[in-house]
């Protein structure tokens, strides 16, 4: 079992040799992807007229805050057109693709923020409403297991119902790293816009989980998530987790090669 997440930073740039790629490998391994794709959301919010707000908390982890009428937003932009743009381009050359979300049988629940502790302007902590944002608290894999079982290839957003059954924002590489665990799968890739983790304009090669925890303080905007989100998944039980470029030729075969990314393992 593989678990394939692609952000929105990479999501317009990934190398035409992607979609080839996953059909090949999809017919002799199991497969699950989880998409991103925060830049559309802001463009569509934008041009409905929705200011979006970016907050960093103590830990210098960067999120979108997202009220109310955001989440509408994010559920419309991730479930109702980027899922299904990918799904086609999919389909297109024969995979077994199946869109969802995991509001979908309950594959993700989460638990709603009521409050947030955040960093203002000045660097000092305040504490703010949650909104909706959920951190996730179970997967449930049933449907997941019974697409991949049947050779479909499920293609997840990363949207959460929380106890009282409100959509939430739940971080997609976060996400990723929840339903990979909760798999038991075998490895999850993070295709992004970069060639894994860099320091000192030098690729990170191989991590053990207890050293990435140790770099997260020293990473930027962005890459921070996908750190954060390889240690969950390896501490959920996923072998290998592969932080690569997904604009390269064939990436994912790249990334299972060990090719010019950062491998992150216990």
């Amino acid at each position: 079992m593989i678990v394939i997440k692609f952000g929105g930073s990479v999501l317009n740039a990934l190398h035409p040799s992607i979609i080839e790629e996953i059909h090949q490998i999809s017919l002799n391994e199991k497969m699950v992807l989880v998409h991103g794709g925060g830049n559309e959301v802001t463009s569509m919010a934008t041009r409905l007229g929705k200011e979006q707000k970016f907050i960093v908390s103590p830990s210098g982890i960067r999120s979108r805050y997202t009220d109310k009428e955001t989440a509408e937003i994010y559920t419309m932009v991730m479930s109702g057109k980027i899922n299904k743009i990918i799904v086609r381009m999919l389909v297109e050359v024969g995979i077994r693709a199946v869109g969802i979300s995991g509001i979908d049988n309950n594959t993700l629940k989460a638990k709603r923020k009521t409050k947030l502790t955040i960093l203002n302007e000045k660097g000092r902590k305040m504490i703010i409403e949650g909104g909706y944002t959920g951190k996730i608290s179970s997967v449930d894999t049933s449907l997941l297991n019974t697409l991949t079982d049947g050779g479909y290839v499920p293609v997840v957003s990363p949207i959460a119902l929380s106890e009282n059954y409100e959509f939430l924002n739940v971080d997609g590489d976060r996400a990723a790293a929840y339903i990979a665990g909760n798999l038991k799968a075998d490895k999850a890739i993070f295709l992004t816009n970069v060639n894994g983790l860099q320091l000192d304009d030098k690729i990170i090669e191989k991590l053990t989980c207890n050293q990435a925890k140790e770099y997260l303080p020293k990473i930027g905007f962005g890459m921070e998530k996908k750190i954060l989100a390889s240690t969950e998944a390896l501490m959920l039980g996923v072998k290998e987790v592969i932080i690569s470029s997904g604009k390269v030729s064939n990436p994912i075969t790249c990334a299972m090669n060990h090719v010019n990314c950062t491998v992150i393992s216990n």
